[in-house]
């Protein structure tokens, strides 16, 4: 059961990925590495799809020959492996070198998929089974078709091999994160396959000694079926990898835009030119807006306008009356500091707002240079604008009074 659920959900992966990329070969026609990876989509799909319980007796009814589809699928993972290897080497390699060593492996692959299909229509599969798994433990207890099994698993070994040195060492000249991402995971993958060969080779080598392999089916498939997932993962995760990224830096940003806000409605409600658009509803303003990035940038330049406004309505001296009088440190730089100047200034009537103060009395921290330590700095003021105002507003006042 959980063979066949992974067969199917292996199998519509690989199509998936097929056709997420082909509207991609449609408009890069001549590009060899994208022609390889569409292909290596496609055949993993295929090398699922023909073997699934549901489907092969019916496949093999239609051309007439029992138990086809263990050929079409080992030729399938013969054509996807040597694929791999092709798009590696495009994306590794000078472009010169790299047609060389694509034409050798092609060729390489190419003449053992020959003897594979040719030595087939010999040697079997010479038993016929309901599922296709033990329709393979079958055949191998045969000495011809387990001399084929072990020259296709032999073959499959050296590609996978081939896939986990090469994505090494394209791991380490990629540039984007989430290339280096894929490769990891491509490499996985191919481990994994690599487990498949060794166990089903110990299967095969079983049925020579005289001791039986079929305990290590669940792992064969199992390594077989997550491996072809991982590969499949990690293939296209270079080219939706980065909407993640995107995803999270909008959230990052919507987040960090709604911390701001309870700081900033108060500046504006104190100063409402420093706002390019008018402040809108709570709930209005939880709406995630059309581009929080650009929001969020204006949201900092306005409380950094309003600060600039409200400071020169505060004195040091007062500034340190109403800092001694909550038993607050005496720092206006801080983001406490920074909060509590705000909190004292807004806890004045409107109309002693004007009264202007000596705005160099209080040192101002500079702005950070990214903004994105910037935000985070405001989004600390913000927090201890909130803390000071639950309760102790008045007390903030009373402090400008003493």
């Amino acid at each position: 059961m959980i063979y066949a659920i992974l067969a199917w959900v292996s199998a519509l992966v690989g199509l998936a990925a097929f056709a997420y990329r082909l509207p991609d070969l449609l408009r890069r026609r001549h590009d060899v590495a994208l022609w390889a990876l569409c292909t290596y989509f496609l055949c993993s799909g295929i090398s699922f799809l023909v073997d699934l319980d549901l489907l092969r007796l019916h496949i093999s009814a239609f051309f007439g020959l029992p138990n086809i589809t263990s050929l079409i699928t080992q030729s399938a993972v013969v054509v996807l492996t040597a694929a791999q290897q092709v798009v590696l080497v495009y994306w590794s390699s000078p472009p010169a070198e790299a047609r060389r060593m694509a034409r050798n492996r092609v060729l390489v692959f190419g003449g053992a998929l020959a003897v594979l299909v040719v030595s087939s229509f010999y040697v079997g599969p010479v038993a016929h089974s309901e599922t296709a798994t033990s329709t393979i433990l079958l055949s191998i207890q045969h000495g011809g078709y387990a001399l084929y099994m072990s020259f296709y698993l032999l073959v499959c070994a050296v590609g996978q091999f081939e896939t986990v040195r090469l994505s090494l060492r394209f791991t380490t000249m990629a540039n984007r994160q989430w290339l280096k991402v894929g490769m990891r995971t491509v490499t996985v993958g191919a481990s994994l396959i690599l487990v498949y060969c060794v166990t089903r080779g110990i299967q095969i080598a079983g049925t020579r000694l005289d001791f039986d392999g079929s305990a290590l089916d669940p792992i064969q498939w199992t390594a077989g079926c997550v491996g072809a997932l991982l590969q499949i993962a990690g293939w296209t995760i270079p080219s939706w990898g980065i909407h993640i990224t995107r995803a999270r830096g909008w959230i990052r940003s919507y987040r960090s835009y709604q911390r701001l806000r309870p700081l900033w409605w108060a500046l504006c409600q104190a100063s409402p030119d420093i706002a390019l658009d008018p402040p809108r509803s709570w709930l209005r303003d939880l709406v995630p807006p059309r581009d929080p990035h650009y929001r969020l940038y204006r949201r900092v330049i306005e409380i950094r306008d309003g600060q600039l406004l409200l400071r020169t309505s505060l004195s040091l001296e007062d500034f340190s009356r109403v800092a001694r009088s909550l038993d607050l440190p005496e720092d206006p730089t801080s983001p406490l500091g920074e909060a509590l100047q705000v909190r004292a200034v807004l806890s004045r009537p409107a109309e002693e707002r004007a009264e202007r103060a000596d705005a160099s009395e209080i040192p101002a921290r500079p702005p950070y240079e990214d903004f994105r330590d910037e935000v985070e700095w405001l989004s600390q003021v913000a927090s201890s604008f909130n803390r000071l105002g639950q309760g102790r507003t008045g007390a903030v006042g009373a402090g400008l009074l003493s």
